[in-house]
């Protein structure tokens, strides 16, 4: 049954506005470390503070809760690192470098969508998997070592990161029986806890807020983590999962030009070229979903 356009354009801009807001992130991310809050910190502070804004539905989705408490538990963890890993790779990484490898997500989220969804694969998934992770292996070649290595812990989190994401992503749309406000907080405590607990075990470094570090730590929490996450909620509930993760390669996009224009960071000729062959594995990917049903799952 083909799906309505009109129907789909709010989940569309939802997306966007989530992916533009998560690509620029990383500068006032980065400003904070500057003011004494470290990447742990930082992520505590900003999804604590969004954390409070849901603590209402939290309460008033108590039983909902406790009869998918399993699924939100995983939902909850696998965002818990996807922030929080994604956060302290865009602080201490390459924005570009980082947005790319994180951007092997739709791989992922392929891969998991089949696994946990029982969404068949298009034809061509193949191509996808092998553009993208030929991109990946691109990306991470080291000269120095003759084969493709993390290139330092911004790496390592990235990847992970998109894993994390991919996991997340298929896990709220399993959640169909969930209300969206709900799929949008549980997220939020599964970071605060993990980046919170990190924070307080001493992994990071110790914090020294100076300044308006705390408050500017806690309006953004409030009004930018909150609203892109409920926008990200949002669109990838109402759209099927390919198409949403290429709807939110715009990330990519709004990050190498923030990046160049606040930052000066360039990418060599080996990281574009893997950057291109990714984001080309992730638009097929997300053509090979768009001639199918939206919701195909059982």
């Amino acid at each position: 049954m083909p799906t309505n356009p009109r129907s789909d354009l709010l989940p569309v801009l939802a997306l966007l506005v989530s992916a533009t807001f998560w690509g620029v992130v990383w500068w006032p991310l980065r400003w904070l470390e500057q003011q004494g809050m470290p990447g742990l910190w930082a992520t505590f502070v900003l999804f604590g503070a969004a954390c409070v804004l849901g603590l209402p539905w939290l309460w008033r989705q108590r039983e909902h809760i406790a009869r998918r408490a399993g699924l939100l538990l995983a939902l909850a963890l696998a965002s818990g690192w996807c922030n929080t890993a994604f956060i302290l790779a865009i602080v201490d990484g390459q924005v570009v470098r980082v947005l790319l490898l994180f951007y092997l997500s739709p791989v992922w989220a392929v891969l998991l969508a089949r696994l946990l969804l029982r969404e068949r694969l298009p034809a061509g998934a193949w191509v996808t998997l092998v553009l993208a992770l030929g991109g990946a292996l691109v990306v991470l070649w080291d000269p120095r070592l003759g084969m493709p290595w993390p290139q330092g812990r911004a790496d390592v989190l990235a990847l992970s990161s998109g894993v994390g994401f991919g996991l997340a992503n298929v896990l709220i749309r399993k959640a169909d029986g969930v209300s969206i406000a709900l799929k949008t907080v549980v997220p939020w405590v599964g970071v605060s806890l993990l980046a919170g607990g990190l924070a307080v075990a001493g992994v990071g470094g110790a914090a020294e807020w100076r300044g308006a570090a705390l408050p500017a730590a806690l309006l953004l929490g409030m009004f930018g983590v909150a609203l892109a996450s409920l926008c990200l909620v949002y669109g990838v509930t109402r759209l099927p999962v390919h198409r949403s993760s290429v709807i939110l390669l715009l990330e990519v996009l709004v990050g190498a030009v923030s990046a160049q224009w606040l930052a000066g960071e360039m990418l060599g000729a080996r990281e574009w070229l893997g950057g291109a062959l990714i984001l080309a594995g992730a638009w097929i990917a997300g053509r090979q979903g768009m001639g199918r049903k939206a919701g195909a799952v059982s």
